[in-house]
C-alpha cells in the first residue's frame, strides 16, 4: 500500500472518530435533558397520549447504562436528587 493512500485512511479514519465524538457529545445532552424533563414531570396531570410518549422515553433511559446516564446528567449539568415520596409530596424548588 503506498504511503500516501495510508496517510489518507488514517485522515478520514481520523475525521470519523471525530464525527462520532460530536455526536455521541450531542446524544449525551439530549438523554440527559431526556432524563432531567421524565424527572421532574408530574405523571398525574398528562393525558393518556402524552403519558404513553413519556413512558416511553422513561423506558428508553431506563435502559441506559449507570455510567451513560452519570455522563448524560454531567452534559447537562444537572444534579441527581434522592428520591423520596416526601420529596415528591413538597413543593418544587426551582
Amino acid at each position: 500500500m503506498p504511503v500516501l493512500d495510508k496517510e489518507q485512511e488514517i485522515a478520514m479514519l481520523r475525521s470519523e472518530v471525530e464525527i462520532l465524538v460530536q455526536d455521541r457529545a450531542k446524544l449525551l445532552r439530549v438523554g440527559g435533558a431526556a432524563a432531567v424533563f421524565i424527572a421532574n414531570m408530574d405523571i398525574q396531570k398528562l393525558p393518556k397520549h402524552v403519558f404513553d410518549a413519556a413512558d416511553v422515553l422513561a423506558t428508553a433511559i431506563n435502559t441506559l447504562p449507570e455510567d451513560t446516564l452519570r455522563d448524560c446528567l454531567d452534559a447537562v449539568g444537572a444534579e441527581v436528587a434522592l428520591d423520596t415520596p416526601e420529596r415528591r409530596r413538597g413543593p418544587r424548588q426551582d
